[in-house]
């Protein structure tokens, strides 16, 4: 799978980038407008992340030129405005999506994998399950063995980010990265502190433990 990421912060791009390839797709970058529209009419590409304020041209322009052109793949559009009326106008420009900065990438992957799933008419899946935990990714709610638990926005957001890596070792960085905004502080120990109350909900009152630490590496679900 092919990415186009339009940005022109550095490392805004460089931290998107690292995420989708890690995740397993290829990405190419441009930093301005023109470059951007470009690539695009030249290449072939399954998505394209792009954002509105751009040097030499304009997202909206971008992806005017873009539908203007017959040219159909996907877009999510970038912005740091987060009003109604940016949102609408990035939409009616021709975006399939619109995501406001500062954003965590287990976000702006999902809305990619959906793009995606939509684009290929594939059926998305609502639940994920691992052993007898199973999170229900429309209304949000946890149950394991039949039982529902309660937790905080970010523990999800951490907990459907593990189940979706079940079986594969995720490290703090990969963490910090995928669940929180680009612009954390990786010093922080918020890892450490929300796995201990995610554990205190998931694992401590079952048996058998579904959350893992690797030593040295990370944490695995399994």
């Amino acid at each position: 799978m092919n990415i186009i990421i339009i940005e022109d912060d550095k490392k805004t791009a460089a931290f998107i980038m690292k995420g989708l390839e890690q995740a397993g797709f290829n990405t190419v970058h441009a930093a301005d407008g023109k470059d951007g529209l470009f690539k695009m009419k030249t290449g072939e590409f399954d998505v394209a992340v792009i954002d509105i304020m751009l040097p030499e041209m304009d997202g909206f322009t971008v992806i005017q030129k873009l539908r203007e052109a017959k040219i159909k793949t996907p877009v999510l559009v970038l912005s740091a405005k987060n009003s109604v009326e940016d949102k609408v106008r990035g939409l009616q420009a021709g975006g399939d999506d619109y995501l406001a900065k500062p954003f965590a990438f287990a976000e702006l992957l999902a809305r990619i994998q959906a793009l995606l799933r939509r684009a290929s008419n594939v059926v998305e899946p609502t639940t994920l399950t691992v052993g007898d935990l199973t999170i229900d990714l429309l209304s949000h709610k946890v149950h394991r063995g039949g039982l529902r638990i309660d937790i905080q926005p970010q523990e999800y957001v951490l907990l459907e980010y593990l189940m979706r890596n079940a079986g594969r070792i995720v490290s703090k960085t990969m963490i910090i990265e995928h669940v929180w905004e680009y612009n954390f502080d990786p010093q922080t120990n918020i890892v450490e502190t929300r796995m201990c109350r995610l554990r205190e909900k998931i694992d401590k009152p079952f048996e058998k433990k579904l959350i893992h630490t690797v030593r040295g590496f990370g944490y695995v679900m399994e």
